[in-house]
């Protein structure tokens, strides 16, 4: 079992940052793949950005050249770094994991934290 949670949301400007943060329990937090995830509302849940377990990265098209995820493997924790923030980034945003396989589906991974919220004003 692994427990996700997320911290970090905030109110923040148009064109600010933010830094998200998913701290892990368990001991196998290295071979697992990482993701994140929002949901505005009224909208399908997203993905935003994911971290293999044998280190490569992907990006939702909308949030490409602005956010960069990172992992520490010794701390259990994977970092959503935001730049750039734009009104239409406000949402829910969800660290998810799962360690069957690597894929920006939701519906692969079968662990996610309770979310953490990010308003960005205009």
């Amino acid at each position: 079992q692994v427990q996700l949670v997320e911290s970090g949301g905030g109110l923040v400007q148009a064109g600010g940052s933010l830094r998200l943060s998913c701290a892990t329990s368990g001991r196998t937090f290295s071979s697992y793949n990482m993701a994140w995830f929002r949901q505005a509302p009224g909208k399908e849940r997203e993905f935003v950005a994911g971290s293999s377990w044998f280190g490569s990265t992907t990006y939702g098209d909308s949030v490409k050249g602005r956010f960069t995820i990172s992992r520490d493997n010794a701390k259990n924790t994977v970092y959503l770094e935001m730049n750039g923030l734009k009104p239409e980034d406000t949402a829910v945003y969800y660290c998810a994991a799962n360690s069957a396989g690597w894929s920006s589906g939701k519906s692969v991974y079968n662990y996610w934290g309770q979310g953490t919220q990010v308003t960005v004003s205009s």
